[in-house]
C-alpha cells in the first residue's frame, strides 16, 4: 500500500473531525519553513515536512519521529508543560488516517499545549502590554536556564575559528550579486568583526576558559516566549545542535536585537541586567558589539535566502529586512 501524500495528511489534519476527543469547530493551520501546525482550541500539533537540507534531515518517517522526541526533550527545558507527546498518524487497512491506535504508522506529530497567542512576546510589544513584572519572569527563567546548561568543551582557537568562519560564510552569501546589497556595508561590517576578532582574542579566549559556552536555545525570539505567570520559551533548534551551542550573551545580544526591531528596545536591556546579576557574568561591551553585529549579520542573511523560496511573495520587502539587519550592524560599529 502507497504511503499518503504530504497533500492528504495536511487535509485529514486540517478537519475538526481528526480530532474526536476536543470537540474543535475549526482547525487553524499555520505553515513553517519546515513544519504544518494545526491549532484546535487547546493543542497545537506540528507536522514535519519531509525535506531535506544541508543541517537537517526530516526526510524518512524514522528521522521525523527521532526530531520528534528531540524537540519534546530539548524543549522541556524551558517550557515544560507545553511539549505533551509524539503521537503516530495512523492508517488503517482501507487507508484511511486518524491520530492514535492501532494502525500502520506513516507520519508522527508533535503534540502541545496551545498557548494564549495575546501574551506571545511579540505580540505584546506590539499592543503595549509588556510589563516589567513579565520581563523580570522571563530574565530569571533565562539566567537559570544558563547556569544549568549543558557547558560545551571546546578550546578558546576553535571558538575563534567558528565565529570567523561564521562572519565569512555571511559575507560570502550577503554579496550574492541577486539579493543586490550594499557591498560596501558588508565589507564595513566584515571588517569590524575580524578585526574585533583579532584585537579582542583573550577576550574570545575568556568566555571558553571561563566556561560560558553552552547547549542554549538556539532562536530566542520574542514571538517563541509567553508572557504566562510562570513564564515558558518554546521551539529551540532542536534539529541541529551546532545552532544551540552559544555564549549566553550572544543568544541575548540576539534577543536584544529583536526585541528592539519590534519596538521594545528596552526588554533586552533588562533581561541582560537580570542575567547579570543573578550569575555574575558582566561581560564587556565590546563583546556585546560583537556578538549583536554577529547576529544581525547572520538574520540579514536568512532575510535574503527568503527570496530563493519557491512560491515567494513580495521579494523586496525581505530584501529590506536584509537592509535594515545591516544598517542595525553598522550603527553598533559607529557607536564604538
Amino acid at each position: 500500500m502507497s504511503e499518503p501524500a504530504l497533500s492528504e495528511k495536511i487535509a485529514f489534519l486540517s478537519q475538526p473531525a481528526a480530532y474526536p476527543d476536543e470537540g474543535t469547530l475549526r482547525v487553524g493551520v499555520k505553515e513553517t519553513h519546515m513544519s504544518f501546525v494545526f491549532l484546535t482550541d487547546h493543542n497545537a500539533w506540528k507536522l514535519k515536512k519531509p525535506v531535506r537540507y544541508d543541517y537537517l534531515d526530516f526526510s524518512t518517517i524514522e528521522a521525523r519521529r527521532e526530531n520528534c522526541r528531540r524537540e519534546i526533550e530539548l524543549n522541556r527545558r524551558l517550557a515544560p508543560g507545553v511539549y505533551m507527546d509524539v503521537v503516530a498518524l495512523v492508517a488503517d487497512e482501507k487507508g484511511n488516517l486518524r491520530i492514535g491506535g492501532p494502525g500502520r504508522n506513516v507520519d508522527w506529530l508533535v503534540k502541545m499545549r496551545r498557548l494564549p497567542e495575546a501574551r506571545m512576546l511579540d505580540v505584546a510589544i506590539r499592543a503595549r502590554t509588556v510589563q516589567l513584572e513579565d520581563i523580570a519572569r522571563v530574565g530569571a527563567l533565562l539566567a537559570d536556564f544558563y547556569l544549568r546548561a549543558k557547558r560545551i568543551s571546546w578550546s578558546p582557537a576553535e571558538y575563534r575559528s567558528r565565529l570567523e568562519t561564521e562572519i565569512q560564510v555571511c559575507t560570502r552569501e550577503l554579496h550574492r550579486p541577486e539579493f543586490g546589497l550594499p557591498p560596501d556595508w558588508i565589507d564595513s561590517i566584515q571588517a569590524e568583526q575580524l578585526g574585533a576578532l583579532t584585537r579582542e582574542a583573550a577576550m574570545f579566549d575568556g568566555r571558553v576558559s571561563q566556561g560560558r559556552i553552552v547547549d542554549a536555545h538556539g532562536d530566542l525570539r520574542p514571538e517563541h516566549v509567553c508572557l504566562v505567570t510562570e513564564p515558558v520559551i518554546i521551539d529551540c533548534l532542536e534539529f541541529n545542535p551546532d545552532f544551540r551551542i552559544l555564549d549566553p550573551v550572544s543568544e541575548l545580544s540576539f534577543f536584544a536585537l529583536e526585541c528592539e526591531r519590534l519596538g521594545g528596545g528596552w526588554i533586552g536591556n533588562t533581561v541582560l541586567d537580570i542575567y547579570q546579576q543573578k550569575t555574575g557574568d558582566r561581560p564587556p561591551a565590546a563583546l556585546l558589539s560583537f556578538y549583536r553585529r554577529q547576529h544581525a549579520m547572520l538574520r540579514a542573511k536568512i532575510a535574503a535566502w527568503h527570496i530563493r523560496d519557491s512560491g515567494v511573495s513580495q521579494p523586496g520587502k525581505w530584501i529590506a529586512k536584509a537592509k535594515d539587519y545591516l544598517e542595525r550592524a553598522i550603527s553598533v560599529q559607529q557607536a564604538r
